[in-house]
């Protein structure tokens, strides 16, 4: 196994062998592990110390299903501390089969530009493939989480993801009073019907003429959530439309159309721009007058501006923190300088706490206690209800950095946690892979000593337990229609980290 090294700074590259300290790791695990050893924890994220590695996860370029992601892992302009980003594609794959467990850029260009992007071309013929320490534990592992992906109702062919994609939570979080609307003012949105996974699907068959499910991100998912929104003519207009993106630019805007939330998207992928931060920008932006809430036209407008580099598009491109900070505005829906999610912590407060303590900002994805709170998955909480939430976020959040190490997409986690023999499949693929004895047990512990890499990282950094706390607004602020504030106390966010 190798490590490759791009060097910006000279343009070379090197191919080093894996230290024996990182063979069992990957993805999210190896990410975290190289930054935490290699990039000074007070370095400037763009300057020439800072380093990206990309890592394929244990399993990625097998057949294990929903297997093929990678995890960037960096030290983060928008929070300046560590961070792992987690996408599906088809080129993670082919690293893993060239047996590169991490490719990683350090240096810096001589000549710099404004806008800059990374582009990787990777061609993988005549590799070797991924190497399997025990095959036919692998193959029983592998079949252990088919057959959970594929009778849970949520990851199931035509279950809720295959037919609506990940924006069937638009109705779900809407009716819990815990969608984010107008810049979190309020917890429901009265033209959610019309920007719902159902409204998505429903509007296809219209101008399709059929019924159209859902597409893969990356090859080997079987759980095909990535949808597609098409015109009124038929062609395509955006895909994804994910929740996420759904939420930012359409609820939390005031949005209530679908065309126009498609193009919104459209333009954040021509830019580069990351859906969630822009939606929740503009609609500080909104917020201080700026354009009014519901104005699709105009934060299409402000979204070309972004682009553009105008003065008004330089203040929003440095995020929602920092534009919420340049109108002189207290509602600014932010944890660590990132933008919080489409889930109201004040609604659900579990989110809430992983929000305030996780390692990577305001990140949802960190320790998704949604599935819990409002979807009943591996047990039922109530979400308005803040006790016992610190030990569900912690356990939540390990379980995470495991499965982020792992190369599934976190979304079979749906499955694997309502079905015992889907999580034991999990671990039975990786110790196929690599030779080791985990079992279940194990999770929770390679989750949590990957947590305190990335803890240690962001403390030496210079974030403190002050910055594991969400915005003052939501203390005080009762949100609509529960009429309720984020009452977690402070001694208990603290004791999520403390008792690691």
């Amino acid at each position: 196994m190798w490590f490759l090294r791009l060097n910006m700074t000279d343009q070379t590259f090197k191919l080093e062998e894996v230290p024996t300290t990182y063979k069992d790791l990957g993805g999210r695990g190896l990410s975290s592990s190289i930054i935490s050893a290699e990039v000074p924890p007070l370095a400037h994220p763009l300057g020439p110390f800072n380093k990206l590695a990309f890592c394929p996860g244990i399993v990625t370029g097998t057949a294990a299903p929903t297997s093929s992601r990678i995890s960037a892992g960096a030290k983060s302009p928008l929070t300046g501390g560590i961070k792992e980003s987690n996408a599906g594609t088809s080129w993670s794959r082919d690293l893993a089969s060239m047996k590169i467990k991490a490719l990683i850029v350090e240096g810096q260009p001589k000549e710099k530009d404004r806008f800059s992007g990374v582009y990787l071309v990777v061609n993988n013929a005549g590799a070797p493939g991924v190497q399997f320490a025990d095959k036919a534990l692998f193959d029983q592992g592998r079949k252990k989480v088919v057959d959970a992906l594929m009778t849970h109702d949520i990851t199931k062919p035509k279950g809720a993801l295959n037919t609506y994609g990940t924006a069937v939570l638009i109705n779900i979080l809407n009716e819990a009073g815990g969608l984010p609307t107008r810049n979190f003012s309020s917890g429901r949105f009265e033209g959610a019907a019309k920007i719902a996974g159902e409204a998505i699907f429903e509007g296809n068959k219209q101008r399709l003429g059929k019924e159209l499910y859902n597409h893969a991100c990356s090859p080997g998912c079987i759980i095909q959530c990535s949808n597609t929104w098409h015109k009124p003519d038929g062609t395509e207009h955006a895909s994804c439309v994910e929740y996420e993106s759904d939420w930012s630019l359409g609820a939390n805007c005031g949005i209530d159309n679908l065309d126009d939330i498609a193009e919104l998207i459209c333009l954040c992928n021509g830019y580069g721009l990351d859906t969630i931060e822009t939606g929740t920008t503009i609609a500080v932006a909104m917020e201080a007058g700026v354009v009014p809430f519901g104005d699709s036209k105009g934060a299409i407008k402000l979204l070309h501006e972004m682009g553009d580099g105008t003065p008004m598009g330089r203040i929003l491109g440095g995020g929602t923190e920092f534009t919420g900070r340049a109108f002189g505005l207290t509602r600014v829906p932010t944890v660590k300088g990132q933008s919080m999610p489409a889930y109201e912590p004040r609604a659900v407060k579990g989110i809430g706490v992983t929000y305030a303590t996780s390692t990577m900002g305001a990140d949802h994805t960190a320790g998704y206690t949604i599935a819990t709170e409002i979807l009943s998955v591996g047990g039922k909480a109530d979400p308005l209800n803040p006790e016992g939430k610190a030990a569900l976020s912690r356990g939540f959040q390990a379980a995470t950095a495991f499965i982020d190490s792992s190369g599934h997409c976190l979304f079979i986690a749906f499955a694997v946690l309502d079905i015992p023999s889907g999580l034991a499949g999990m671990v039975e693929e990786c110790n196929g892979v690599l030779g080791t004895k985990w079992t279940t047990d194990d999770i929770g512990r390679i989750g949590t000593e990957i947590l305190k890499k990335e803890r240690m990282f962001n403390e030496a950094a210079g974030f403190t337990k002050a910055h594991d706390r969400l915005p003052e607004f939501m203390a005080y602020e009762k949100l609509p229609p529960h009429n309720v504030v984020f009452d977690v106390p402070d001694k208990v966010l603290d004791s999520v980290y403390g008792e690691l």
